[in-house]
Parts: structure tokens; sequence; C-alpha cells
């Protein structure tokens, strides 16, 4: 019962995490793809299971400097993936400059931090409201 509830627990996450990404993707480019479900839910679960290995009085700026290049890392690497490998043209960032690749790029890498310490933050009171966990709190430097 417990195995049970830790994965259902972690396929919610995943869940809330990737609908959420695309549903920031829908307002900001009014379409998104599957990949990106499952590249956000990863990251989502990536920034989950920081509660799992810190306590609360670990600075937030170091838990979001680790879920920012985690999350930069999926992106290359999903970018990589769907666009360059299979050829799929999800998105093309070749024309921004400071790219990589054209999967990854320095405007939208700086994106990312506001979202990665949103999912930071939901993640805990996702915890705290649906799985009875500690509230959250937090210590920023």
């Amino acid at each position: 019962m417990k195995t049970l509830r830790f994965i259902l627990k972690y396929f919610f996450l995943f869940y809330i995490g990737g609908l959420t990404y695309c549903g920031i993707e829908m307002l900001y480019r009014g379409h998104t793809h599957w990949s990106m479900f499952l590249c956000a839910g990863i990251i989502f679960i990536y920034a989950s299971v920081q509660n799992e290995v810190f306590e609360w009085d670990y600075p937030f700026w170091k838990q979001l400097l680790k879920v920012w290049i985690f999350a930069l890392i999926a992106e290359f690497i999903t970018g990589c993936i769907v666009n360059l490998w299979l050829g799929w043209n999800v998105w093309d960032y070749s024309n921004l400059r400071f790219n990589l690749l054209g999967q990854t790029s320095l405007t939208f890498a700086l994106l990312f931090l506001p979202i990665c310490a949103f999912a930071i933050i939901f993640d805990d009171y996702i915890r705290y409201l649906f799985f009875d966990e500690e509230p959250p709190r937090y210590k920023f430097l």
C-alpha cells in the first residue's frame, strides 16, 4: 500500500507538472506538444525530489539553481531528440542570439528561472494540501 501511494503521488506530480507547463506554453505560444508535457513532468519530479533530499533550511536559491540547470539540460536533450534527431520541429531557437544548436537559448533560459521557482513552490503546496506533508517555509539566503 505504501509503494502504491508513493507511485500515485509521483504520477500525480508528474501529471500536474506537465499539464501546468503545457498550459503556460498555450498561453505564451498558443500551442504546445506532447513532448513538452513529458519533459516538464520530469522536471517537476526533479523539483519535487528536492523536498525528499533537502531540509526546509536549505537555501531556496540553491534549490532553484539546481532545478533550473536540470530544466535547461532536460530542454536541450528533449530538443536534440524531438527536433534534431526525429525532425519534428517542435521549436527552433536558431534565430535567437546565444543559442545552443537551436535547442536552448539565453532568452528562454532566463524565462525558465521564474517558472522553476514557481514549480518548486507549487510542488510544496501540492504536497502540503494533497499529501498532508509539512507546510512550506523557505530560507532565501
